[in-house]
């Protein structure tokens, strides 16, 4: 098979663009990662491979309930965790509560109640507090020395998708973070 320099020079340019554009979609748009170790547990698994959109938060700021993946303050790391108070939003987990602005949230999707109690805090401005679905082993925003409140910059994008192993394959749902009132019903009288 003989190539002649103008094939040459086609199959060199459809090559060059098609690297040129998988890196494009890499740097700029998505992004995979693979998940490592148990803190998203139950609803991700050690081994499972994410599809991470990079794009969204470029125009909005992540919102309470998503799953994203973040740069700790070890640069060398990534983690994947759930955002759950954004900036000036306040926050306390007492007694295996969470509370945002004061109000219980329902997390149906956690592993199970948490051990530890965080003192009442807002979250800073240009930041997101996040938290592993494992809470009783992950490593969040409630150990400051590591990860701390995770400023936007660090926040690579938002998982979408489970694209590996196929059997697992499943698009990640955002729940609504929402707080209900837990006292009992109050009755007034006339």
């Amino acid at each position: 098979m003989e190539f002649n320099k103008s094939e040459l020079r086609e199959w060199i340019e459809s090559i060059a663009s098609s690297v040129l554009t998988a890196l494009f979609i890499m740097v700029f748009i998505f992004q995979t990662y693979k998940v490592e170790g148990k803190s998203m547990e139950p609803n991700l698994y050690e081994g499972q491979r994410l599809i991470v959109d990079k794009i969204t938060y470029r125009f909005r700021p992540p919102k309470p309930g998503e799953v994203v993946v973040i740069k700790p303050k070890d640069p060398t790391k990534k983690f994947v965790k759930r955002v759950i108070a954004t900036e000036g939003q306040n926050l306390q987990i007492s007694n295996g509560t969470l509370r945002i602005n004061g109000l219980p949230v329902h997390e149906p999707y956690i592993m199970e109640e948490m051990y530890d109690d965080f003192e009442w805090t807002i979250i800073p401005r240009g930041t997101v507090f996040v938290m592993g679905d494992n809470r009783n082993r992950s490593m969040d925003s409630r150990d400051e020395r590591n990860v701390g409140f995770v400023p936007l910059e660090n926040v690579v994008g938002r998982a979408i998708l489970v694209y590996w192993p196929f059997n697992q394959a499943k698009i990640i749902k955002t729940p609504e973070l929402k707080g209900d009132w837990d006292v009992p019903d109050i009755e007034f009288n006339d």
